[in-house]
């Protein structure tokens, strides 16, 4: 029994040992060239600063071709935020326009962006996210999400006509990572 636990262990070890050793040298054949694969990111970038323009655009990237989305946007940003909706995800998001958050009582999105109220912007923010990709015929009336905050929004569907809680949605865009639905209002965790 010790001799087999041994030869398993030295077998391993040796595997590993070879792994190694592969790739270092690899790494020392190494031309100059890089691939995208193991190219360096750039400086303090995540997720979204990867630029990619062959595939479909992920939500982050979505949001930010979008005149209309300009606040979401810096809302995004400020809650730190841009990253975690840039990864793979699948993620369904509900985008308030510019002009959901210009209805918000005046100083609400001024005060929002302030660094002492980052945690309250992220928790709304992630009030507008659920971590799946849900199409609008995956959609029906009454259905219930659970939010990446915690909280839950409910779906009004009649016809071709969406809500999502008592806000519209004025649009649906497919993302490679996920779903983005524009809204006319910014949603409230309660």
């Amino acid at each position: 029994m010790k001799k087999q636990v041994f030869f398993v262990f030295a077998l391993v070890f040796g595997l590993m040992f070879g792994m190694l050793s592969c790739q270092s040298g690899a790494a020392d054949k190494n031309d100059g060239t890089a691939t995208a694969a193991t190219a360096e990111p750039a400086p303090g970038g995540g997720q979204a600063s990867v630029k990619e323009e062959n595939s479909d655009p992920n939500v982050v990237r979505i949001a930010v071709g979008s005149a209309d989305h300009t606040t979401l946007v810096a809302a995004l940003q400020a809650a730190n935020l841009v990253d975690a909706l840039a990864n793979v995800g699948p993620f369904t998001v509900f985008a308030p326009t510019n002009a959901a958050f210009d209805a918000l009582p005046a100083g609400t999105v001024e005060g929002l962006l302030k660094p002492e109220a980052k945690a309250d912007l992220a928790n709304i923010l992630k009030y507008h996210v659920t971590t799946s990709s849900l199409s609008e015929m995956m959609l029906s009336d009454g259905m219930t999400l659970g939010m990446a905050n915690g909280g839950k929004v409910t779906i009004k569907k009649t016809g071709d006509k969406i809500m999502v809680n008592d806000a519209n949605v004025l649009g649906a865009v497919k993302a490679s990572n996920g779903m983005v639905y524009v809204i006319d209002k910014v949603l409230l965790p309660k």
